[in-house]
């Protein structure tokens, strides 16, 4: 498990090489849009998943970031922040989702394994390991260790962006692992 999350952290991109696609895509370059979208989908689907419970609803709002990205990539001053950037347009979006709908949905847990990791290190019985764990976390403790792991955000922007304490994004992130460790190695769940 813990090498699954290294890997998914391992793949994240520069800040600086996400600045540079972000540059080619304000600037109208289609591939640069491409390249900046196989590089951050998965993140973006993870928080939107996170947040919708839908894997319907975070594919469209997955869309949406992207078509989003496109028309605000001119207005995006470079700060080192890609990333947040993203996710932010992404959390927006997912929660003018929730505002639009009358309950949320419980999420299948299938829906989950669509965000392990795509590499060919990881097996299948490594993603169905990586689901059920995710699985077994609260909303807000499986979205500090996907934002961590997934898209390597430190803890402090993760705090920022889920508007959150830096002390209860780091309690959460400590319980999960907790939980997490404590699930792989056959424990009961505290």
């Amino acid at each position: 498990m813990w090498i699954m999350l290294g890997a998914l952290a391992a793949g994240a991109p520069t800040p600086s090489e996400l600045e540079e696609l972000l540059l080619g895509v304000a600037a109208g370059d289609r591939e640069a849009l491409s390249g900046f979208y196989a590089r951050t989908r998965t993140a973006v689907y993870g928080l939107a998943l996170s947040y919708l419970r839908s894997g319907h609803d975070a594919e469209d709002v997955t869309q949406d970031t992207y078509l989003r990205v496109w028309d605000s990539a001119p207005a995006y001053r470079p700060q080192g922040k890609p990333m947040a950037w993203l996710l932010t347009i992404a959390r927006n979006l997912s929660l003018m989702r929730l505002r639009s709908r009358d309950k949320v949905v419980d999420l299948p847990q299938e829906d989950w394994s669509l965000l392990a990791a795509e590499g060919p290190e990881v097996t299948a019985e490594d993603r169905q390991v990586l689901s059920a764990a995710l699985f077994a976390l609260t909303d807000q403790e499986r979205r500090v260790v996907l934002l961590h792991a997934v898209s390597g955000m430190k803890h402090r922007e993760i705090a920022q962006l889920l508007e959150l304490p830096l002390a209860t994004v780091l309690s959460k992130y400590r319980r999960a692992l907790k939980k997490l460790r404590d699930l792989l190695e056959g424990d009961e769940m505290r």
